[in-house]
This record gives C-alpha cells, sequence and structure tokens, in this order.
C-alpha cells in the first residue's frame, strides 16, 4: 500500500492536463496557502487553536517576536524594552510608524486596551494566564508602556510572542462584538481581512503601509498582494493541488508522502529543527490501575514507542525519549535519562515484582482488579494508529488498553470530564517552563492537567521556576520538576512532531518557522516568481 500510494504522489502531476493545471493556478500576485482544517473564529483572546494562529500573525503583531532558534527574543512592535531589577515592571517603547489596517495609527492605549481585553474575565480567554500576574498596564505616554506585575515572571516575553498577545483595535472589537474574528478584523499585521468563507477560504490582503516586521526576516514588508488560505481536508487532494498548480505551499504534509515530495524537483522543503510539538499519552494518577505507579512504569517499559513511530509517521516524526526537546530552553539532559526505554521483559518484571498476575485470558490481576484502563483522545489517523500499536504491546505484557476515540467536535467536551483513565493528545510549547506549568501545576485541575497530578514539591518548583529573579535559579527549578514526573511516569511520551514546509516552485523565501505550530509565521519573505 505504501508503495504503491508513494508512486501514485510522484505521478499526481502528469496526470492532470497542463491546460487543466494552468486555468486553475493562482493569480501572478496571489499566494494560495493549503491547509487541513479551518478555525471557529479568528479572534486572539478567543481562540487556541493553531488554525486560528496561523492566520493571525500575519493579521496582527505582539509588542515582541521570536527567532527562528524559538529562544532569542526580538523586537516586534516595541523597538526596546527594560526590566525593573525587582522584575516586576517592563517598560516597552513602541515604534511611532505602525498603523492598523484601516490607516489609524496605533499607540500605547491600543497595546493597553488589547491585553486587558485579553486578561479580562469577561473574555473567557482560555490562556489568559499566559500574560502573568498582571497589576496594571499603563500608557504613560503615547508610545511608552508599563506592564507591572504583582510578581516576577521570567516567561513573560515568550508568552508575549504567542498570537494570544496580538495587538488588535478596539474600534473594530467594540462594532462588531461577538463576531470580531469572524465578520472582520482590524490588526496591525502584514496582510489584511477581506473575506472569510467558513471551511473554505480565508482571503488576506497586502497592508499597504508595513514596514515594520521583525528583524528576523530580510524584508520587513509584505511581498505578495493576496493571501487566500484555502481549506481541503482530504490529503491526496492537498497534495495533488500543490504539485497542480492549484496551491503554492503548505505545512499540512501527510507523513506518507513526506520523503516523495522530498524527491520531487518541482517541490521545495523545508524543516525546522526547534520545532516543538510532541504527543504523549498521560494517566488519570488517581483513577483505578493507572494510579499504580508500577502499571505507568511497565507501559513505558512496553511500548516501541521507535517501532510505532517509524510506522506511523515514516520518518516524519522522532521518537520522544523526553518529556520535552532537547532544543527546547530548560530541557534537562538527566530527567531525560529517568524516562525508560522500551524493553518488554524489564516491564513483565516491575507488573510481577508489583503482584500483577496473568490471569486466565492473559491479562494481569491484582487483588481482583484486572489490568485494563480506557485511553480516551481525538478521532485521527494518526491517532487510530498509534493507539493500535499500543495496544497490541501492552496486551503482550499482560495490560489491557480500551480505545475510545472522538470526533474533534466531541472530544474536547469529553475530555474535561473525569470519565477517563488516560487520554492523548498533541500540543505545542515555547520553553520547558511553558509546558510544563501548564500540564502539571495543581491549580490547573483538571483541565489542562487532565492527569489530576497535585504534588507539593512540584507546585512549588513550578513557581519558582516562573518568579524566580535568577536564570540559573528558574532553570535548576524546571529541571527538578522534569525529574520528578519522569520518575513518577505521568506521561508516556510518544513522538515529536515534525514540521514541514512544502512549496511550489514559483514561491521563493520560503523557511518554515514553527511558533505554537505556525509554519509560516508572518510570511514576509515570502515572494513569488510568476
Amino acid at each position: 500500500m505504501k508503495k504503491t500510494l508513494g508512486a501514485a504522489l510522484l505521478s499526481l502531476a502528469a496526470t492532470v492536463p497542463v491546460a487543466d493545471a494552468l486555468a486553475q493556478a493562482a493569480p501572478r500576485d496571489t499566494l494560495v496557502v493549503l491547509r487541513e482544517y479551518d478555525a471557529d473564529r479568528y479572534d486572539p483572546a478567543r481562540s487556541t487553536a493553531r488554525s486560528a494562529g496561523e492566520v493571525i500573525y500575519m493579521m496582527s503583531d505582539t509588542l515582541v517576536s521570536l527567532d527562528f532558534d524559538q529562544k532569542t527574543v526580538k523586537p516586534g512592535l516595541a523597538e526596546s524594552w527594560t526590566v525593573s531589577e525587582d522584575g516586576k515592571l517592563y517598560t516597552f517603547k513602541l515604534r511611532r510608524d505602525v498603523t492598523f489596517c484601516d490607516g489609524k495609527k496605533m499607540t500605547a492605549a491600543d497595546v493597553v486596551y488589547s491585553i486587558n481585553r485579553w486578561v479580562a474575565p469577561e473574555t473567557r480567554s482560555p490562556v489568559k494566564w499566559r500574560a502573568g500576574p498582571i497589576k496594571e498596564i499603563r500608557a504613560t505616554d503615547d508610545y511608552t508602556v508599563e506592564y507591572e506585575l504583582n510578581e516576577p515572571y521570567g516567561e513573560l516575553l515568550y508568552q508575549l510572542t504567542l498570537f494570544f498577545a496580538s495587538i488588535v483595535d478596539k474600534e473594530s472589537v467594540e462594532k462588531l462584538g461577538a463576531n470580531f474574528g469572524v465578520q472582520g478584523f482590524n490588526g496591525t499585521g502584514p496582510y489584511c481581512w477581506q473575506s472569510w468563507t467558513p471551511r473554505q477560504d480565508l482571503v488576506l490582503t497586502k497592508h499597504p503601509n508595513y514596514t515594520w516586521g521583525p528583524p528576523i526576516y530580510q524584508n520587513r514588508s509584505p511581498q505578495i498582494g493576496k493571501v487566500i488560505w484555502r481549506i481541503i481536508p482530504e490529503a491526496n487532494t492537498r497534495l495533488a493541488a500543490l504539485q497542480t498548480g492549484q496551491g503554492d505551499i503548505t505545512q499540512y504534509v501527510p507523513p506518507f508522502a513526506v520523503a516523495q515530495l522530498q524527491r520531487l524537483p518541482t517541490i521545495k522543503m523545508s524543516t525546522q529543527p526547534n520545532y516543538f510539538w510532541d504527543y504523549f499519552l498521560g494517566f488519570k494518577v488517581d483513577k483505578p490501575v493507572v494510579n499504580d505507579p508500577a502499571i505507568r512504569q511497565a507501559v513505558n517499559m512496553a511500548v516501541n514507542r521507535e517501532a510505532l513511530v517509524k510506522a506511523v509517521f515514516f520518518g516524519a516524526a522522532e521518537p520522544a525519549d523526553a518529556y520535552v526537546n532537547p532544543n527546547t530552553l530548560g530541557y534537562d539532559a538527566e530527567a531525560a535519562k529517568l524516562v525508560p526505554q522500551f524493553n518488554a521483559d524489564a516491564a513483565r518484571k516491575v507488573l510481577d515484582e508489583a503482584g500483577w498476575k496473568p490471569g486466565a485470558d492473559g491479562i494481569r490481576e491484582k487483588g481482583g482488579e484486572r489490568a485494563s484502563f480506557n485511553v480516551y483522545g481525538i478521532q485521527t489517523a494518526e491517532w487510530r494508529r498509534m493507539t493500535e500499536a499500543m495496544q497490541a504491546d501492552l496486551r503482550r505484557v499482560g495490560i489491557d488498553l480500551r480505545i475510545q476515540l472522538w470526533d474533534a467536535t466531541v472530544a474536547w467536551g469529553k475530555l474535561a470530564t473525569q470519565e477517563f483513565d488516560s487520554f492523548v493528545m498533541s500540543y505545542p510549547y515555547i520553553s520547558a517552563t511553558d509546558g510544563f506549568a501548564l500540564y502539571f501545576d495543581g491549580a490547573n485541575r483538571p483541565t489542562p492537567n487532565r492527569m489530576n497530578w497535585n504534588d507539593e514539591a512540584t507546585n512549588k518548583l513550578l513557581n519558582t521556576a516562573k518568579t524566580a529573579l535568577s536564570a540559573e535559579e528558574r532553570a535548576k527549578a524546571i529541571a527538578e520538576v522534569q525529574k520528578i514526573v519522569a520518575r513518577n511516569n505521568v506521561w508516556f511520551p510518544i513522538a515529536r512532531e515534525s514540521l514541514y514546509l512544502a512549496a511550489a516552485q514559483r514561491v521563493e523565501g520560503a523557511k518554515a518557522h514553527g511558533l505554537y505550530g505556525a509554519g509560516l509565521y508572518k510570511g514576509l519573505d515570502l515572494r513569488l516568481t510568476r
């Protein structure tokens, strides 16, 4: 099947008549971005979806930006900033040449409004915590913003690079109300909202005044007149569109197609080594069976993650041998050594010593309880294959995994319940502290801390990792958190997703970025040759 499918992909362009391909090709100054799915809205304060963020990054700007290394904070709307000695006051000096898409000048008042709107209770942003423990945000003049915190927050600048912190126009928000990001958008980004047909196309046009792009780009202004974000859910159709000129670029490259596309002379591939998007299985540690540390340890040892990742991702992802990517800020190599590696015999020994004995059907039992637990997740081809592979490996050591995957429209509600014993998920992060503070803080139960992990030492160390003034102290604290979680096998880390941008021949300047999963980020160096 794999060989046949690969051959089909390589010949897709040849099967479409040249006249038809040219007739369907995008106009000269229009970039067609192909993607798998749409968002429900494009309001930075109200959406956490990658599919929303990848467009919002083009329509708006943040105070600061992030370099391609995913570690270095660079200027954005703020050309400079200072931090007080106590770490509680950030003073941002804004550029004076910034305008919204409607031509209105952006000032400090717009920054204050946008951040306050993000964290306001009535906005109900699920990620308002990322803005830090705000005491007050104020404009001391038209181009100076003071961002005062109740306590230090070492992650603040990194968090302010995310699209949630985008600066938006107050008048547009108040005019559109709940339909801001649905019927219109007014930001300071390189491209401006023109129209949106849900589940089809979102059309952006060049912001004519834009000259203030992040310094990570060679071009500080947009090089293309129009960008169409086009939804094509089916993978083969999306690939055919790319190869026949109906689309120009996509980061939604199915794993089975990566190697084939890399060999095509008509496609240019770009990847990002510092891409932080991981897959994992999390245990709800207070539920029967998975509350036994021996079960969690055995699962980590029984599943052959290398074989699983190879079979599911065809080399387009790496096995996750640690809780965070080694290139991540705050990664601790000693903690990574504590994550069990594949050893089925050792898994059986762990279960034997813990009193889990094989039953008549091969599933282990202890005290009248079967070594059986369920897993919830989102229904995708990758998750179906991954959970089935885990199920087979666990069965070989006497553990029964019961799979329940749901359509995305249902899954998030199910994942907010206490019904499940374990769950599978993928997620983006920008640092070890970012990821661990999200998932392992006891205050975040029952979601996003769906494991119900509530450990006093973990909570204290996370607070230190976020608030300590010394970078060394913060690094030491988050390293200890990684060790605690790894020793307790709260997760089974599965895979590190790779980011690939596949671009047609007429596209130049494509370089994968990857902040919060957004491959194009601002896309300022993108240009079309014909």
